[in-house]
């Protein structure tokens, strides 16, 4: 008996741009077949594959390990034509720990679920730096952004993704900003 291949998918998911880390579905190839019948009738059986190559039809790749038709282990999945890429950890299709680098050189490195940024992790986008939580995709909860090129910072909460609550805000001219209720949302 046979296993069946399966067609390459991937799933676009908030934080990977166009489908390259997220869900991404790999063929089901080798593995330990039941009782192929030889010549003398006895059951014999091939070596499970843990890892390869592949090709998806939209010209992405995906190197590394997977197991049951999925992403799973340690992987490195590219979007088609230089989308971007991720190169870290998955577990049965989605990513958990690693590096996700788009085009524009900004660059997300940390915790993933299902998909999304979250967990602890740094983003790295222009001239600013992230640094803290985040939830389903999103600045969460508490965390420092900061310029590279000023001494323009901001430490403190954050909700979906914007500056929010409590919070320090240092400006590019070293003014500061203490609020208990930073409502400014930028």
């Amino acid at each position: 008996m046979q296993q069946q291949q399966q067609s390459g998918q991937q799933q676009q998911q908030s934080g990977a741009p166009n489908g390259v880390a997220g869900g991404a579905q790999l063929p089901q190839t080798g593995g330990v077949s039941p009782a192929q019948p030889g010549a003398t009738g006895t059951a014999t059986s091939r070596p499970q594959v843990n890892g390869g190559r592949f090709d998806f039809d939209d010209g992405g790749t995906y190197c590394g390990g997977w197991e049951d038709g999925k992403a799973h282990g340690h992987g490195v999945c590219t979007g088609p034509k230089g989308q971007g890429a991720y190169s870290g950890s998955w577990h049965y299709g989605f990513e958990v720990s690693g590096v996700y680098t788009w085009p524009s050189g900004s660059a997300y490195e940390g915790q993933w679920q299902n998909g999304k940024r979250h967990g602890l992790g740094m983003e790295t986008r222009g001239r600013w730096i992230y640094r803290g939580e985040w939830t389903q995709g999103f600045k969460g909860r508490y965390g420092v952004r900061q310029s590279t090129t000023s001494t323009a910072r901001y430490e403190g909460t954050w909700a979906s993704g914007l500056q929010d609550g409590y919070g320090s805000e240092t400006y590019a001219d070293s003014g500061e900003s203490k609020q208990n209720e930073f409502l400014c949302k930028s």
